[in-house]
């Protein structure tokens, strides 16, 4: 074979075989990327009527295609027409739930689980508004219960208190939680750096395990500490001792600095931590 053909020839090889590791960590990297995107999304609607949508929209396709494959016409042009005008009705019915999930997509820090310097301030200052609280109902034994919300949303709880939307401070909590006020009775639940709403219901641990010492209150907090990720906080109207839970599990009689503590490592401090973790975990799923 000639020279300049057997130049040739390598040169060939070695372009294919460079094309082949690019397109293999093409294909790697658009796998990695679609996977996180997903597993955001589902972080996002985890807690809201979104799952039950995704649950139904599951059950319409998976009708569809088996009416299709056993040859079920009427019952596939029935289904056409559901998915044809289901559409307009999913954005209108839950408009609340896209548009949450399109704000959180269109926050860059927020998908790539990165806090920015202006959001680590404000949930600074927002755990100094609940520290501040908690210390003085904690002094006047004054009852609190209040949720704060993470990746898994809160709205069905949300939805069965009172609306507020308001901004944190620890003047507003304390007049919350002040007995024989209208909405005293009943969890606090805080979104997006805002009080959601009052007055709402928790459900309560059904755990063999709780101290029958606690009240409903330390077993609304677990309750829900045991179904979502939210950080939740409690005052005794009794002894005035302040608790969290998380993960099912109660941090019980917490001083002032050691509340403060556990809120910056579980508010500030995991989220920064959020890419690293699911990247870690996938290595080492390999």
């Amino acid at each position: 074979m000639p020279l300049l053909e057997q130049v040739s020839f390598l040169s060939f090889f070695s372009l294919s075989e460079n094309v082949h590791w690019y397109d293999y960590l093409n294909d790697v990297l658009d796998i990695v990327v679609v996977t996180y995107v997903i597993y955001k999304l589902m972080m996002i609607v985890r807690g809201t009527k979104a799952v039950q949508l995704i649950k139904g929209i599951s059950i319409i396709l998976v009708s569809w295609f088996l009416s299709g494959f056993f040859g079920l016409k009427t019952l596939q042009f029935l289904l056409n027409q559901v998915i044809t005008y289901g559409l307009l009705g999913i954005i209108i019915i839950f408009q609340p739930e896209l548009r949450r999930g399109l704000e959180h997509l269109g926050r860059t820090s927020n998908l790539f689980g990165r806090t920015s310097t202006s959001d680590e301030d404000k949930q600074r200052q927002m755990i100094e508004a609940i520290v501040s609280s908690a210390q003085y109902m904690s002094k006047r034994r004054i009852g609190a219960l209040i949720a704060i919300e993470r990746d898994t949303g809160l709205n069905e709880y949300v939805e069965t208190g009172i609306r507020m939307d308001s901004h944190i401070t620890s003047q507003l909590i304390i007049n919350l939680f002040i007995p024989n006020t209208p909405l005293h009775d009943g969890a606090m639940i805080i979104q997006d750096g805002k009080i959601a709403a009052a007055a709402c219901y928790l459900p309560l641990s059904e755990s063999p395990h709780i101290d029958k010492a606690l009240g409903t209150r330390h077993r609304a907090a677990i309750g829900v500490s045991e179904v979502t990720d939210s950080v939740t906080l409690t005052v005794s109207e009794e002894t005035g001792a302040v608790s969290l839970a998380i993960a099912g599990r109660l941090y019980r009689e917490l001083d002032e600095e050691a509340l403060r503590n556990k809120l910056i490592q579980e508010l500030v401090i995991e989220e920064k931590e959020t890419t690293l973790s699911f990247f870690n975990k996938k290595g080492g799923d390999k």
